[in-house]
């Protein structure tokens, strides 16, 4: 057993052992005369009231109580035939983020955070129990420099970064974080919720398209971008697994998403695997969009479906967002503290259901203004 995984399997094992050890179960109202561990306080459940047939609206209670619903083995089960190792869900990829880090990561244990990480990933490790540092926006060097440093004052060490960050729309060079978290014997923790569904044969993110999902002790996904839907998920080790549904609070004390919306979410997982040209197209427009840009000098960047405009001054932002929504452009201005100040933004995101025709006006438009104001 990789050294790494031997604590919390020595903490399970303890949990056993004392009879404190949870588990997900399956559980039906049918199987029980009464329920008396559910939230559902008014029986809204077993009112007569229209749904889907087949599918709750309410979950009841959390999933380690009765809101563990055979929808999410199925949902589970299927990310674990994608990713062959074993999912677990969450409500949203905030709760995933403020939870894994801060059950994984305890005193005596260091976490390194990519400087532009998202503010949910920050959360999470302000709730850890752990020293952290952040090293500068995918400078490696930096990252390689703390651990030469600091590795051997730590238990363990967690490497933190995104795929796709989201407010830049550029990547992290995976397969130097992979090396760089073998050779100093680290966790590699990847957020994929700006790659997921966009990117890879099957839309897996970032990881699948490396042939890198393997490497990765904890990838994160989420339903609430590509698959126009609610929740999260980690694909993990099974010891991680387990730990987690131990303690991460973030998982114990909050009611389960309804078993419809996992029903969704496992439509939608099914559907996004098969839709490599959307994600051919998405990439094609994004680029000639970039392109166009850099053609006229607006300053951008990134090499994603997510395209910035950088403005800098925040007002001259707010105007350029009003400007292009009275042309028919739904953008909203990025300011601080969501980025760095100096650096306020527009974050054009490109879909699958556009065309250039959709997109041909906008460089022009925003060269227009800027030349203007």
């Amino acid at each position: 057993m990789n050294n790494l995984l031997l604590k919390y399997s020595e903490e399970l094992e303890k949990l056993e052992q004392s009879g404190n050890l949870r588990s997900l179960k399956n559980i039906s109202d049918h199987d029980f005369k009464v329920n008396l561990s559910s939230n559902d306080y008014l029986g809204v459940n077993k009112k007569n009231i229209p749904r889907p047939k087949g599918n709750s609206f309410g979950a009841g209670s959390s999933r380690l109580l009765t809101g563990n619903f055979s929808e999410y083995d199925l949902l589970e089960k299927e990310l674990e035939k994608l990713y062959a190792q074993s999912a677990l869900f969450f409500n949203s990829g905030y709760h995933a983020n403020i939870g894994i880090l801060a059950a994984l990561a305890s005193k005596g244990d260091l976490i390194l955070s990519d400087k532009l990480n998202h503010a949910s990933i920050i959360d999470g490790i302000r709730l850890a129990n752990a020293d952290y540092m952040r090293f500068k926006h995918v400078d490696y060097k930096h990252l390689e420099d703390i651990l030469k440093d600091k590795r051997n004052e730590y238990n363990r060490v967690f490497i933190v970064s995104e795929s796709v960050f989201s407010m830049d729309g550029d990547e992290a060079n995976l397969q130097k974080l992979i090396e760089i978290k073998n050779k100093y014997n680290c966790f590699l923790y990847l957020d994929e919720a700006h790659s997921l569904g966009v990117r890879g044969t099957k839309g897996l993110g970032v990881a699948e398209e490396c042939e890198a999902i393997q490497d990765v002790d904890l990838l994160v996904g989420t339903f609430g971008k590509a698959m126009n839907s609610i929740g999260a998920f980690v694909i993990c080790n099974p010891i991680i697994k387990k730990y987690l549904i131990n303690k991460m609070r973030s998982l114990i004390f909050t009611t389960a998403l309804p078993p419809i919306v996992i029903s969704w979410n496992y439509i939608m997982l099914r559907t996004i695997v098969k839709m490599r040209m959307e994600r051919e197209h998405v990439m094609f427009l994004a680029d000639k969009l970039r392109n166009r840009l850099n053609d006229l000098e607006i300053e951008t960047g990134g090499s994603s479906n997510i395209v910035p405009v950088i403005i800098g001054d925040s007002q001259k932002c707010v105007n350029l967002a009003a400007y292009l929504q009275k042309k028919g452009f739904l953008v909203f201005p990025i300011r601080p503290p969501a980025v760095p100040v100096g650096t306020s933004r527009l974050r054009l995101s490109v879909c699958a259901d556009m065309s250039w025709e959709d997109l041909q006006d906008l460089p022009n438009l925003i060269k227009e203004f800027c030349n203007e104001n």
